[in-house]
């Protein structure tokens, strides 16, 4: 079996692998400015995708831009979130070189679209491919795909961790061959419940001290995550931004979250802002809690909540995402001020920052691979591939980092 990466090697973003030549996993974009894609646009069969996050969907409507059709295969969750993504990819940067396709496009997505559950084989491409429940997000899969003689598990992005939105990772079929993420391979994430409690803790001491609290949040994933921490420890709090549509749609997949009535419930206990500043500005007013995009603070109404709260030391901002370097909510975390819709400006009031990955932490990845000791390992999806493998290796295992644009052949 041959795989070329033509993303995702030594990197966070854009997320590419062609088996074979002929199946594609995943197409994602790299944010940055300008954003990055992969490195190279293939003719696949077909293509099969993990999960639905833009680093792994983001590009993939410019696979349908010319005669091609290949048909795309995910679960019915990540189908709806990679429309979603697409769509406001399209009403942000629609018509510019920060968007590599157009609104026929996306609706051609929904023509190609083939929907599957977990451990539910399909025969794709001359390959058979089976999902696997990867515990990152709703509907994220390990991707096994097999062509006859070799077993080749892709894990996507992965937690083995529960998180209160969905059920860590249990997963570990027989494979011959691992492409493994490696995000957080030299972090050794804190207990989540300890960091809920010094979160709800955190948050309710503000609220009780007249303060506001702005949480910026991920629409997928970290927003829902967030609401059902709030309504664990009975924080009354609203819902702004793309978070807003993510939420409803997963309504709608029940056998996608870890446990649907404590969904519905947090869902119950939020209040949906209709997306008027007017409304903001009262919000913030109430001494409430709120969560919103952007989880780096690069837009979304967070540009509308923080200039009004940000002089004021009694009110908190609760970073609850990894920050990119260059992102405003790196800058806040770092120095204090942050440029917010063009101008930079201090601020006054408290920040935190709080580790809700959605990702395996060492120890993670590290419990996960041991059932892999006998498979070759190749380490993709993180800042520091080479030296992951160069640990791997050392531990005993047949470790390799591919750098992009390399094809390796795996399982001869």
């Amino acid at each position: 079996m041959n795989v070329r990466f033509l993303g995702g090697a030594g990197e966070v973003g854009r997320s590419a692998l062609l088996v074979n030549d002929a199946l594609l996993l995943d197409f994602g974009m790299l944010t940055d400015n300008p954003p990055q894609f992969p490195v190279e646009t293939p003719d696949p069969e077909a293509v099969v995708v993990s999960h639905g996050h833009l680093d792994h969907v983001g590009t993939l409507p410019s696979l349908l831009s010319g005669s091609s059709r290949p048909p795309i295969h995910w679960t019915p969750p990540t189908r709806e979130l990679a429309l979603t993504l697409a769509r406001d990819t399209l009403k942000l940067h629609g018509g510019t070189l920060q968007c590599p396709f157009t609104e026929t496009d996306v609706r051609r997505l929904t023509q190609v679209s083939e929907t599957h559950g977990y451990r539910d084989p399909f025969e794709v491409a001359g390959h058979e491919v089976t999902f696997y429940n990867a515990g990152h997000i709703p509907g994220s899969a390990h991707v096994l795909v097999d062509d006859g003689d070799t077993r080749l598990l892709y894990t996507g992005d992965f937690h083995t961790d529960d998180q209160q939105l969905v059920s860590a990772t249990t997963a570990r079929p027989d494979a011959d061959a691992v492409i493994c993420e490696s995000t957080y391979s030299d972090v050794e994430h804190e207990a989540r419940s300890v960091v809920e409690d010094r979160f709800a803790e955190s948050v309710k001491n503000t609220l009780w001290d007249g303060g506001t609290v702005i949480v910026p949040a991920f629409a997928i994933g970290r927003t829902q995550e967030m609401l059902l921490v709030c309504e664990r420890h009975d924080i009354p709090c609203y819902i702004d931004g793309m978070g807003k549509e993510v939420t409803e749609m997963l309504r709608q997949y029940p056998d996608y979250v870890r446990d649907d009535d404590a969904f519905r419930r947090a869902v119950s206990h939020a209040r949906f802002v209709t997306g008027r500043d007017g409304q903001r500005k009262r919000i913030v007013d109430q001494k409430a809690v709120v969560i919103t995009t952007s989880g780096m603070l690069s837009g979304g109404p967070a540009m509308t909540y923080i200039p009004e709260i940000r002089a004021n030391p009694a009110n908190k901002i609760t970073m609850t995402g990894y920050q990119v370097e260059g992102t405003p909510g790196r800058d806040l975390l770092e120095t204090g001020r942050a440029e917010l819709d063009g101008r930079v400006m201090p601020v006054s009031a408290q920040v935190e920052q709080y580790d809700f990955s959605a990702h395996a932490d060492r120890d993670g990845l590290l419990e996960f691979l041991d059932s892999y000791r006998d498979s070759e390992v190749l380490v993709n999806h993180g800042d520091r591939c080479q030296a992951f493998a160069d640990e791997l290796r050392a531990d005993g295992f047949e470790a390799s980092a591919p750098e992009l644009g390399d094809g390796v052949s795996v399982g001869e």
